[in-house]
Parts: structure tokens; C-alpha cells; sequence
């Protein structure tokens, strides 16, 4: 969710997340080394869709809409049971992650002019990320140390909109999952 290498976002961006907080005892201390957004405010989390509109773009019929699309979908329970890699990246991967795929598509369907990472990737691979940006090693011991401690079960019931002020993100509005 960073804008560069400065670690700073743009004032206004929003992203959707699902917070997962029953793996912040695991991750936290990783991504507070090596994940910006984690000093950012960011919880430990998997996106659903970044960036989203930007905050002056948020009536109240956006946010109505919202709690339609995202309430539509049913609460659901994943487990993180391996580490995998992007390039440059060390994440989690929730098991099953068809149900933040389909979250990511019925959003992106309602509004087609915010996908997904701003249509960087052809496709979208939900994940948690815990550190990026680091040397190999880094990311094999972070790595170990993780794989140890799975796995981790996780109940998701809700999506929170973020929003950026250029150096923190703060939760602005929550949506739960109500199927």
C-alpha cells in the first residue's frame, strides 16, 4: 500500500481490508520491522481492494452501497498454514482464499474504475503480507520463525475502509460480512 520508497501514502487513498487480528500476535512484531504499513497503522490484514475511491469521493450513498456489496457475503473462517513469496515480498496465505477473491470481485464490479492495485496485476492473489523489501535471508528467517508457529485460524466478519492522512491510516467506517 505504499506510494515508493519514502513509505509515505497520499492523503485521502483508502483502502478496503479485512483485519485479521487473531495473527497480530504472530506477525506484529515482523511487520513493525519490515512492513511499513504496520507503523503506518495498518493491522495485520488481506486486502480486499486498494486503492479505493479517494475519501472526497465517499458520500453517504457510497457508504450504503458498501455495506450492500460487502453484506451480501457471509462471515467466514481461514487458516494460515504456510509462508509464500511475491517477488520482494513474504506473505501468509489464508486458506480458503476464494472468499476474499470473491469480495475483491463484487466490489471492483460495483465500481470499475478503482481495481484492484489499480490494475497492476493480472491477477489478484489474496495474502497477508509480513515483510517486504528485504534480502533473501531476512525473509528465510522470518520465514522459519513463522512456519514454526502455524498454524493460525482466523474468523473474518467484517471489512474496514482505511484512510490515509499522508503518514497513518486510520479506520474510518466498518462493514460486516452478514451473508
Amino acid at each position: 500500500m505504499s506510494n515508493g520508497a519514502s513509505g509515505r501514502y497520499r492523503a485521502g487513498q483508502t483502502a478496503l481490508l479485512a483485519a485479521v487480528e487473531e495473527v497480530e500476535p504472530l506477525v506484529g512484531h515482523w511487520r513493525r520491522r519490515f512492513d511499513a504499513s504496520a507503523s503506518a497503522g495498518v493491522p495485520a490484514h488481506v486486502t480486499v481492494l486498494f486503492p479505493f475511491l479517494d475519501i472526497d469521493h465517499l458520500d453517504h450513498a457510497v457508504v450504503d452501497d458498501l455495506k450492500v456489496v460487502v453484506g451480501e457475503h457471509s462471515p467466514f473462517t481461514i487458516r494460515f498454514d504456510r509462508c509464500r513469496r511475491f517477488p520482494g515480498v513474504l506473505y501468509l496465505a489464508p486458506t480458503p482464499d476464494q472468499p476474499f477473491r470473491a469480495l475483491t470481485e463484487a466490489v471492483a464490479a460495483r465500481w470499475p474504475q478503482t481495481p484492484p492495485y489499480g490494475g497492476l496485476y493480472a491477477e489478484v492473489i489474496p495474502h497477508l503480507t509480513v515483510a517486504h523489501g528485504q534480502q533473501t535471508h531476512v525473509f528465510d528467517e522470518v520465514e522459519e520463525e513463522l512456519t514454526a508457529q502455524l498454524p493460525v485460524t482466523a474468523n473474518v466478519a467484517s471489512v474496514g475502509l482505511f484512510v490515509s492522512d499522508g503518514d497513518r491510516w486510520r479506520r474510518w467506517a466498518e462493514f460486516p460480512l452478514l451473508g
